[in-house]
């Protein structure tokens, strides 16, 4: 077993859960103020529309994409009738389809943060650092789909589902073994997305866990236009 296969795709992804979930606990507890997206979208309007909506359809798909892939164990999609090959064919369009989207509008958020003299200055280290981070980790999964073509059996798609399950089910050691002669465009993948989760709590990541899920249920809102001026 390889020390380094078994420190980053191993103990690593227990780490970075651990910060995930307690970070954004103690976030939440101690520094709720903090709590936001801190949106830029005030300081320039142009374009940023189209970028958010780009970005954000992208993510979320891709997001639902790898948890399909990742956790639903492969025995369903056997059940259902779907081979391996199949489904590497389907997260390989789905993926690259989204993907496409998704780098579209990062690429026009990228540029606007790092070129708007307006929101470059209202930016902070850590907004920077993590946009550029998902670019760099968006690219980096449109690069495996490319690998990807090489081996169209699905067998890799296989190992990366089993090193999965077996990080779920706390067997670390006989997940390794999944991912030890992967290409290093898989691993470098995965060590990045890991690392998101480690950076998510100290971010304005955060704001993920505040999706308003109960917008779509309330009631609507009652606005009423004031008209006239005001007497003396």
């Amino acid at each position: 077993m390889n020390f380094t296969d078994m420190l980053l795709f191993g103990i690593y992804p227990y780490i970075a859960s651990v910060i995930f979930f307690l970070g954004s606990l103690l976030r939440y507890d101690r520094e709720q103020y903090s709590w936001k997206a801190q949106s830029s979208q005030m300081l320039d309007k142009k374009y940023f529309r189209v970028a958010s909506v780009f970005f954000h359809v992208g993510i979320i798909m891709i997001f639902f994409g790898h948890f399909a892939g990742l956790v639903i164990p492969y025995e369903v999609w056997d059940f259902l009738g779907i081979t391996l090959a199949g489904k590497q064919l389907i997260a390989m369009g789905v993926g690259g389809f989204f993907g496409v989207i998704c780098f579209i509008g990062m690429t026009m958020l990228v540029y606007r943060r790092l070129f708007n003299p307006r929101v470059r200055a209202s930016s902070s280290t850590m907004d920077t650092l993590i946009l550029l981070l998902i670019y760099w980790q968006l690219i980096l999964g449109i690069l495996t789909i490319f690998v990807s073509t090489g081996h169209m059996d699905g067998y890799v798609m296989k190992d990366l589902m089993s090193w999965s399950r077996y990080l779920l089910t706390f067997r670390p050691a006989e997940a390794i073994g999944f991912v030890e002669d992967l290409h290093w465009i898989y691993k470098a993948h995965i060590f990045w997305g890991v690392t998101l989760f480690v950076l998510f709590p100290f971010s304005r990541l955060v704001h993920i866990w505040s999706v308003p899920v109960g917008y779509f249920g309330r009631n609507y809102q009652v606005v009423r236009r004031r008209f006239g001026g005001r007497k003396a």
